[in-house]
């Protein structure tokens, strides 16, 4: 069974940075493109990060140039380094992975219909 579990959340200041991870177990298959998701109160999960079995990247708009996902040579460990964090960039973060044959490519890897596993989640809060 698919677990994953995030880490890395906290209280920071406006213009500050932070690394979320998330650290996958019980794959079955060789391969899993994963993603990085968020929450704000009262507004759906949006898709904020993607990264494909071919290690390609896609960013939602609001997130690029300050958000850089990336994984471990395992490729079982999942980051996110959020730079310049904005009060808006407030939520709960989630990580999700879907087996390779499933994987969506582009703007679809952001879609929250795309992934089968998620984690619980790590609360990011940013004050301005």
């Amino acid at each position: 069974q698919v677990q994953l579990v995030e880490s890395g959340g906290g209280s920071v200041q406006a213009g500050g940075s932070l690394r979320l991870s998330c650290e996958a177990s019980g794959y079955m298959y060789s391969s899993y493109c994963m993603g990085w998701f968020r929450q704000a109160p009262g507004k759906e999960r949006e898709g904020v990060a993607g990264i494909g079995t071919d290690g390609s990247r896609t960013y939602a708009d609001s997130v690029k140039g300050r958000f850089t996902i990336s994984q471990d040579n395992t490729k079982t460990t999942l980051y996110l380094q959020m730079n310049s964090l904005k009060p808006e960039d407030t939520a709960m973060y989630y990580c999700a992975s879907e087996v390779f044959w499933s994987c969506m490519t582009g703007i679809q890897a952001l879609g929250v219909d795309s992934y089968t596993y998620w984690g619980q989640g790590t609360q990011v809060t940013v004050s301005s």
